[in-house]
């Protein structure tokens, strides 16, 4: 393939977003939402914290904190959507919250085989509430086959902020 062709393809890969529909933006999330400021986590979930990159407001979004041989995780399900790019525009700056308590973290965007071991722990989690969106790619597959959809699959190593 030509670097012209894979430069395409690349941008294909960075605009792939699968929309959350009004189910899950208008209960799903709300409710998840809810719980966790009450201090419970649904699966890992937290509420991730950014600045927007157009705004400068706060965002707020339910996100599924993955924990990986002693390190933490987000890896975006839905492909490269707006908190992703809020993400990368504040340069990794975030903060998941639980209740009353909040955690600063640095993030870092994985790429190629580092993220094939991090998205099959995530399909092994949370295969039954995301697969839809890997593809039909799944805990089970070869490394090549989760490598194939990495790119669709933003996946951020978080570092504790003191």
């Amino acid at each position: 393939m030509s670097s012209n062709a894979d430069s395409a393809a690349n941008a294909g890969e960075a605009r792939h977003y699968r929309q959350p529909g009004w189910f899950t933006r208008k209960v799903a999330n709300r409710a998840v939402a809810l719980v966790n400021g009450l201090g419970l986590s649904v699966w890992g979930s937290r509420m991730l914290e950014v600045r927007g990159r157009s705004s400068g407001q706060i965002r707020r979004v339910p996100v599924n904190l993955l924990t990986l041989d002693g390190r933490q995780y987000l890896v975006s399900a839905r492909g490269h959507g707006q908190w992703v790019r809020n993400v990368r525009a504040a340069d990794g700056e975030l903060a998941l919250v639980l209740g009353r308590r909040r955690s600063s973290y640095q993030a870092v965007e994985l790429t190629g085989p580092e993220q094939v071991p991090v998205l099959r722990a995530y399909l092994v989690k949370w295969k039954a509430e995301v697969g839809a969106f890997f593809e039909g790619v799944g805990p089970e597959s070869s490394d090549e086959e989760l490598a194939r959809i990495a790119p669709r699959h933003p996946v951020f190593a978080l570092t504790p902020l003191r």
